[in-house]
C-alpha cells in the first residue's frame, strides 16, 4: 500500500506516489513476482498515469471519501454497513472462485450466484471475468451490482466478488 504524502503540494505528492509505484513494478519484474498494490492519488487526473503501471493495482483518492460521505448523508443506515466494512474485525470484500458457487456448464443468472453465496453466509456483489482483466473498456472484467436476471457465461478462472467474514 502506497499512501500519499499530504504535507506536499498535490502534484508533487502524486509524482512521488507514481515513482514509488514504478519502482515496485520494476522490482516485481526483475524478481519475477506478482502482487497488487493499493495506492492513494490526491488528484483524480493523475489516476490515468498510475493505471498504466498494472491493471491489478487499485488507486484510491479523496473522491472515494467524498462518495462515501454522500452515501451516508442520503441514508444514515449505510453508516453501519461501512463501519463493518472498514472495521478490522468486520467483513471484508473477497474475490472467490466461481466454482465454489455455481456450475459453469452453461449460462447462470446472477440471482443464482447471490443465492449460492447466501448459503455460505456471504453477500455476492459482483464478479470478475478473468479473460477481460486487461480491457479498460470492459472495466478490467469487473462488474459490480449486475442485474439479478443477467445471464453470465463463467469460466473456471472467473471470480465472484463477495462480502464475507473469515
Amino acid at each position: 500500500m502506497i499512501l500519499s504524502c499530504h504535507d506536499l503540494d498535490i502534484q508533487k505528492a502524486d509524482a512521488k506516489t507514481l515513482i514509488t509505484l514504478l519502482h515496485l513494478r520494476d522490482i516485481a519484474g526483475k524478481k519475477n513476482i506478482s502482487f497488487s498494490i493499493i495506492s492513494e492519488m490526491q488528484d483524480i487526473k493523475n489516476r490515468a498515469l498510475a493505471e498504466v503501471a498494472q491493471v491489478n493495482d487499485f488507486i484510491v483518492s479523496n473522491r472515494l471519501l467524498s462518495m462515501l460521505m454522500a452515501q451516508i448523508s442520503e441514508n444514515k443506515m449505510l453508516n453501519l454497513v461501512f463501519a463493518d466494512l472498514f472495521d478490522a474485525e468486520g467483513s471484508e470484500i473477497y474475490l472467490k472462485r466461481v466454482l465454489r458457487y455455481v456450475n459453469i456448464s452453461g449460462p447462470v443468472s446472477f440471482y443464482t450466484v447471490v443465492e449460492a453465496a447466501a448459503r455460505y453466509g456471504e453477500v455476492a456483489i459482483g464478479y470478475k471475468i478473468l479473460e477481460k482483466e486487461n480491457s479498460a473498456e470492459e472495466n478490467y472484467g469487473i462488474c459490480v451490482n449486475p442485474a439479478k436476471s443477467e445471464m453470465i457465461n463463467f469460466s473456471a478462472n472467473d471470480s465472484i466478488i463477495v462480502i464475507a467474514e473469515e
